[in-house]
């Protein structure tokens, strides 16, 4: 996504194997950064599966934990995608990941598809216990990255006055000025298909032109299957929060998409591999079709 460019306060940086950006109207002080550092660290150092150190890579082999802050509302959006889906979003869809290439070493070696396994049956979280009953590995792409961006902006509007944007790569939310984003076309990247104007709320975007290695391996991946999508290229979402715009996203890639996204009053865009270009009934975008 192409983002207009914003002042005073710019601070780029690299988190969770991606680019962030963030623009405030007030200064970023050395603190306000330790602080997104800090959040950003503990929250990479529970949920990713990349790392040998995670909770989730602790969890990998079953046995319970602590349950992290972060558990409750995220497996409570997964539960949802779970439904609307049909059960093609699943938040134990990593072993699935990493035999199609995309594992902890990146080793990008296909070893043929493997479906997710019923993660409503092993995954339980009980007051302050989340429990993992039998070895597989977490994966919250489907919410995670939202998920931090929205604790990264709360975080720092309880720290600065004025307006402010936090954009990861794909995940970006806007609150308090006007920004036009451009819709990134997945087969044309110096292109795009249309430009969306916020002021307030989250735009997530995903694409099956990110993230993609081998003949026709890419990061999105039916979980009952454990192959990736065919149909759609990429999906844009609208919510009043980056988490629930980024399980939209990740929704759009399957049938119950459209009826997901009204559920949580998220306008969307996303386009067939064929090219052709669907859009929600309350999809403000300029699109150029």
């Amino acid at each position: 996504m192409n983002v207009t460019s914003l002042s005073p306060s710019r601070w780029d940086f690299e988190a969770i194997g991606t680019a962030w950006r963030i623009d405030s109207e007030c200064e970023l002080g050395p603190e306000d950064r330790a602080a997104v550092d800090r959040l950003v660290a503990d929250f990479d150092g529970t949920w990713s599966r990349f790392r040998d150190d995670s909770l989730v890579a602790r969890l990998a082999g079953g046995g319970t934990v602590a349950a992290p802050p972060d558990a409750a509302p995220m497996l409570e959006l997964y539960a949802r995608l779970d439904a609307a889906t049909d059960g093609a979003v699943n938040p134990l869809v990593g072993d699935s990941l990493a035999r199609r290439g995309y594992d902890s070493a990146y080793s990008l070696r296909d070893d043929g598809a493997q479906p997710a396994p019923p993660w409503r049956e092993l995954i339980r979280l009980t007051g302050t216990e989340l429990t993992l009953r039998t070895g597989a590995t977490i994966d919250v792409g489907a919410v995670g990255k939202g998920r931090l961006v929205d604790l990264v902006h709360g975080m720092l509007r309880r720290r600065l006055d004025g307006w402010l944007v936090v954009d990861a790569s794909g995940d970006l939310l806007v609150d308090g000025t006007a920004q036009r984003i451009g819709l990134e076309h997945p087969y044309r990247p110096t292109r795009a298909i249309g430009v969306w104007t916020i002021t307030r709320g989250a735009l997530c975007a995903s694409a099956t032109n990110r993230r993609t290695w081998g003949e026709g391996l890419h990061h999105v991946l039916d979980a009952r299957t454990g192959e990736p999508v065919r149909e759609y290229a990429a999906t844009w979402a609208v919510a009043s929060d980056a988490m629930t715009a980024d399980a939209v996203a990740t929704a759009l890639f399957f049938d119950g998409g459209p009826r997901f996204a009204a559920e949580r009053d998220a306008s969307w865009v996303r386009m067939r591999t064929d090219g052709s270009v669907e859009w929600s009934p309350s999809c403000e975008a300029e699109l150029f079709v």
